[in-house]
């Protein structure tokens, strides 16, 4: 949502060392606390969610269906469980902890995954425009085709996040 708390700041193995604001994070480069969730339905289909147009990172593109950067006083769980609520309306859920990793590039971030059968209609869901545009549930082969055939369309790491709900046998 629209508040401007100051986000986690960790070091090279996860561990605290400050909260800073958003923009001070991204301009110094600095390594922070990501939450993201993959969302599966029965018929093994994924849901995706088009970002905002007015977001700093990876504006109007797919990605997760759930992100969220972990807010000062927040855990991974807290974080995930409050950004499932606001970003898709979410309540209630039964989070399962999936991979955890450590993203370097542009951004520099440890992603604690969550995964969640669920399923619902998109008509269902109550997406925050402030968050995200659209969500849509992709099936294993359209999103590897839209993958390949439109990486531009994804966010920068989406076919290693595929690889990971996809091709490791992770079974949900």
């Amino acid at each position: 949502m629209g508040n401007k708390k100051n986000i986690v700041v960790v070091d090279g193995e996860d561990n605290l060392i400050d909260n800073k604001p958003r923009e001070i994070v991204d301009k110094e480069k600095l390594r922070y606390r990501v939450t993201a969730l993959w969302l599966k339905n029965s018929k093994g289909e994924s849901l995706l969610a088009r970002r905002a147009y007015t977001k700093t990172h990876y504006p109007g593109i797919w990605g997760p269906a759930v992100t969220g950067t972990v807010d000062e006083g927040e855990s991974y769980e807290q974080n995930m469980v409050k950004e499932a609520e606001e970003e898709l309306g979410l309540k209630n859920i039964k989070l399962k902890k999936g991979p955890y990793i450590k993203i370097n590039g542009q951004y520099n971030h440890f992603t604690q995954w969550f995964v969640l059968k669920i399923d619902k209609p998109v008509k269902e869901l109550k997406i925050s425009e402030e968050e995200v545009v659209e969500v849509k549930w992709f099936s294993e082969k359209e999103l590897k085709k839209e993958l390949k055939d439109n990486p531009k369309e994804f966010v920068k790491n989406m076919k290693r996040y595929v690889e990971l709900f996809y091709w490791s046998g992770d079974n949900f």
